[in-house]
C-alpha cells in the first residue's frame, strides 16, 4: 500500500469511522482517538493489503473492536445524540416541518439509545451509515441471519415505541 492508495481508499471512510465510534463511545474526544488509532493501524499493517477485499468494512471492524475495548475499560454504555452524528438538511421545509423533523429525530435517537448493543450497532450501520447486509456481517463479525434479525427487532421496537408515543388521544 502506498500513500496514494491510502488517501484514496482508506481516508475517505474516516468520517464514517468517526460517527460509528462516536455512536459507540458517546465521547467526541475518545471517538477521534479511536479513528486516529485505526488509521495508524491500517498504515502499519500494510502487509495485509493483498488480503483485504473491502477496506471500509475492515476499518469499521477495527473501529468497533477498539471502541468496545475502550468501553470495557471505562464500563459505560451510552450513545451520543443522533443529531450530532447525522445532519439532515431540507431547504424546502417550513419552520413547522423542520421543527417536527428535529423533534422526531430526537425521539428516534432516544429510542435507539435504549436498544440492546447489537441492535443499536446494526441499525446504525444500516439505516444511518447505509451499509449493505454483507458489509455489516463483515464489520460486526455476525452471520447474515443475526444481522437481519437484529435489524428487524430494532426497527420493530422503535416503531412500536413511536406508535405508543404518537397514539395519544386515540
Amino acid at each position: 500500500m502506498d500513500l496514494e492508495f491510502f488517501e484514496t481508499q482508506v481516508l475517505p471512510a474516516k468520517n464514517k469511522l468517526y460517527r460509528f465510534a462516536l455512536r459507540l463511545l458517546a465521547n467526541e474526544e475518545e471517538a477521534k482517538d479511536v479513528v486516529q488509532e485505526v488509521l495508524i493501524r491500517v498504515w502499519r499493517d500494510q502487509g495485509k493489503a493483498e488480503e483485504v477485499q473491502n477496506w471500509e468494512a475492515w476499518c469499521m471492524r477495527i473501529t468497533k473492536n477498539l471502541s468496545l475495548d475502550r468501553l470495557r475499560l471505562t464500563q459505560r454504555r451510552a450513545t451520543g445524540p443522533l443529531s450530532e452524528n447525522l445532519e439532515v438538511h431540507d431547504q424546502n421545509g417550513t419552520p413547522h416541518e423542520t421543527t417536527e423533523r428535529q423533534e422526531s429525530m430526537q425521539r428516534i435517537n432516544q429510542l435507539m439509545a435504549t436498544l440492546p448493543e447489537k441492535q443499536r450497532q446494526v441499525i446504525h450501520l444500516r439505516d444511518v451509515e447505509g451499509y449493505s447486509y454483507h458489509e455489516i456481517c463483515d464489520i460486526l463479525e455476525l452471520d447474515m441471519n443475526q444481522v437481519k434479525v437484529s435489524l428487524f427487532r430494532a426497527r420493530n421496537a422503535i416503531k412500536a415505541k413511536l406508535m405508543k408515543l404518537n397514539a395519544y388521544g386515540l
